[in-house]
Formats: C-alpha cells, sequence, structure tokens
C-alpha cells in the first residue's frame, strides 16, 4: 500500500489521469470544507511512493475534480465559492480559465466522455450546469457588425474568426473563417457590407472575407450546410463551417500586423492597416479581392 499526507488539508476527491496511469489528482479543503483554503494536489506514483508533483491553492474549499478528457494536463475543479475552475498543471498558480456559474457550493464536476469539449457541475443551488469549452485560446479582438446588431465576429491565438449570433450563444458560432497562419490580432466589420469583415493577424497579412450570410433568410442554414459540404469535397480546410470565405489579402507588411479600419467616407473598400513594422498602409480591398 502507498501513502501520502495531504497536510492540512482534508481529502474530498480523487481521481485517476485518464491519459497517464501514475498521475493522480486530489480535491482537498482546509477544516473539512467548513471554512478556509483549498488545494488541487497533482500527485505522481514513483518507484520512491507517491510524490507531489504539483499543488494549486485556491481561496475557498475544493469538493471535487474532473480530469479534462481533451488535454492530458488540464482538469477543473468544484470550490466552495460557487466557481468551477481550469487547471493546466504545466502552468504555476493561477487557473486557465473560471467561471462562476453558481450562487452557493459547487459539489461535482463531471467531464462528459464523449463529447469531450463539455462538463456538468452540480451545486448546493439546486442547479445542474453544463459547460462547452468551445475555446480554450486566448481571444484577442472582437467587433460588432454595424447591419445586424446580433452578429459578433471573434478572433484569438487559435487563428480561428468565429461569428456569433449573441441571440442563440448556445448553438456556437454561425461561421467559422480559418486561413490565418498565426493569431488574428484585430476583426473589423465593414461599414458598407453587411456580410464582408476584414482582419490582421501575426502572419504578416490583412484579410478580407464573407461569413456567408449575404445567401439570404429563406434557407440560409441549408444553403451554408451545402455550402459546406461542397468546400469540403473540393479539399478545403475542415474547420470551415457556415459558407463563409476569404475574398483575398493584402501581405505587404513585414512585420506583425496589429490594427485594421475602414474608411466611412468615400469609396467604399478604403482601408488602413498598422504593424509592428513602423508602417502605416492606406489600400483598397477592392485591389486584392478575387
Amino acid at each position: 500500500m502507498l501513502e501520502f499526507r495531504t497536510q492540512g488539508f482534508n481529502g474530498y476527491a480523487v481521481k485517476y489521469s485518464p491519459f497517464f496511469d501514475s498521475r493522480i489528482a486530489v480535491a482537498s479543503a482546509a477544516n473539512f470544507g467548513l471554512v478556509g483554503n483549498g488545494r488541487l494536489y497533482i500527485l505522481g506514483l514513483t518507484a520512491q511512493g507517491i510524490v507531489a508533483e504539483r499543488w494549486f491553492d485556491t481561496q475557498d474549499s475544493l469538493y471535487d475534480l474532473a480530469w479534462s478528457e481533451a488535454h492530458e494536463n488540464q482538469c477543473v475543479v468544484a470550490a466552495g465559492d460557487g466557481s468551477i475552475k481550469l487547471f493546466d498543471v504545466s502552468l504555476d498558480q493561477f487557473p486557465v480559465q473560471s467561471w462562476q456559474e453558481h450562487k452557493r457550493e459547487v459539489f461535482a464536476v463531471h467531464w462528459n466522455l464523449v463529447a469531450k469539449d463539455t462538463f456538468c457541475s452540480s451545486s448546493w443551488d439546486g442547479t445542474v450546469k453544463i459547460l462547452k469549452l468551445t475555446n480554450l485560446h486566448s481571444a484577442l479582438t472582437h467587433d460588432w457588425n454595424k447591419y445586424r446588431p446580433e452578429f459578433i465576429a471573434a478572433a484569438g491565438v487559435d487563428r480561428l474568426i468565429r461569428v456569433f449570433d449573441i441571440r442563440n450563444p448556445a448553438q456556437g458560432p454561425v461561421a467559422v473563417l480559418p486561413g490565418h497562419e498565426y493569431a488574428v490580432r484585430k476583426v473589423a466589420w465593414s461599414p458598407h457590407l453587411s456580410d464582408v469583415l476584414l482582419s490582421a493577424s501575426y502572419d504578416m497579412t490583412c484579410r478580407v472575407w464573407t461569413d456567408g450570410s449575404a445567401l439570404g433568410v429563406d434557407g440560409e442554414q441549408q444553403q451554408q450546410e451545402q455550402q459546406s459540404l461542397a468546400h469540403l469535397q473540393r479539399g478545403g480546410d475542415p474547420l470551415a463551417f457556415g459558407g463563409g470565405r476569404e475574398l483575398g489579402r493584402m501581405g505587404k507588411h513585414t512585420e506583425f500586423v496589429m490594427g485594421v479600419d475602414w474608411c466611412l467616407f468615400g469609396a467604399e473598400g478604403w482601408c488602413a492597416s498598422v504593424g509592428w513594422d513602423e508602417r502605416l498602409l492606406v489600400w483598397d480591398v477592392r485591389t486584392v479581392m478575387g
């Protein structure tokens, strides 16, 4: 029998890693969970016994935990302050994401074994919450559509541009636009065309896109699905969704492109971009659209 003492903290939950047979996580609480801090232990089973590889202290008691089914270094914990926190054991100190979904103590969390971007939590407030990790990468930019106030575009470190309908956030993005090779630093909807947006990226390009919404309201979803299927059949990016596509790109910058904006006046299509190459470029997107 192997033994490890969680000195000063009383154990509440233990879980084996689904990726490593020698890794165990323990959720614990000071003072039997009545008052005080919590601690998440990451323990390794070695020939010399059980060793603490890492631990994370929290401001409130921890009552349960669940390993991610998609990422070998991540686990989620249930806390006494009503929060749910996601820790990455390869990083130091702080959780990589936190949710304040409950009004009372969270006593259980469980990861979905099939839909591996989803987990659920239950609490003393009498609710069970289902959370979906659509994206754990940092979001760097967003912009409201100028003609459709319910739509917002967002992008970030994972290189994808996503368009959301805030009237139904649970459905996820209505369009996904892949193409940039590095993080997307800025997105800006056109002030002239409701389906067109411009992006700036660390890959030193600016790109102009349509999100596919110009298809019209009637039959739009069916047409988008047909376009997405046709896109795949032509060998397109499998991450693309919603019928949108890249219309063109400008690659004159020689460093990270950090900002873009559209001109509201004159002929539609004029814009400006700025980057770490110490250059401001004013150009017409129509010259790069195929």
